[in-house]
């Protein structure tokens, strides 16, 4: 799979929020940030469906797009190649370098510590102060 470029990942961006939509209603959100024409956006999303990237319905007029993967495969797939990539594939690097630079709010800190529980197999049982975790 090729790795989608800034753009064709903010179009992505659009239809995931959106869901399936047609290349005026990717366009339009996408020019409320920034000026772009409608034929730079047709271009792109053509591209996109030619790398597989988009799927094109041809039954309806005007035609609709949907993402070929879902959003979490895609960002799974750019997430290993980042790791791989930049932090020499370790994902600690990744996760210690992005909480060192951003601020986690409590509830993504809540989430993290989650995730860590399930993935050390500690996820429905009880924690060390004898409560259940939330």
């Amino acid at each position: 799979s090729v790795l989608p470029t800034t753009s064709e990942l903010e179009i992505l961006r659009v239809i995931w929020q959106r869901g399936p939509s047609t290349v005026r209603e990717v366009y339009r959100t996408l020019a409320v940030d920034r000026e772009l024409g409608y034929s730079t956006v047709l271009k792109f999303m053509q591209i996109m469906m030619e790398k597989g990237t988009l799927l094109r319905d041809e039954s309806v007029r005007p035609q609709v797009y949907r993402t070929a993967r879902p959003r979490r495969d895609t960002q799974r797939f750019l997430v290993r190649d980042l790791i791989a990539r930049v932090f020499g594939g370790s994902s600690a690097s990744l996760v210690m370098q992005a909480l060192a630079d951003q601020k986690a709010t409590p509830d993504e800190r809540r989430q993290i510590r989650e995730l860590l529980d399930t993935l050390d197999g500690k996820g429905s049982r009880t924690s060390s102060s004898g409560r259940v975790p939330k």
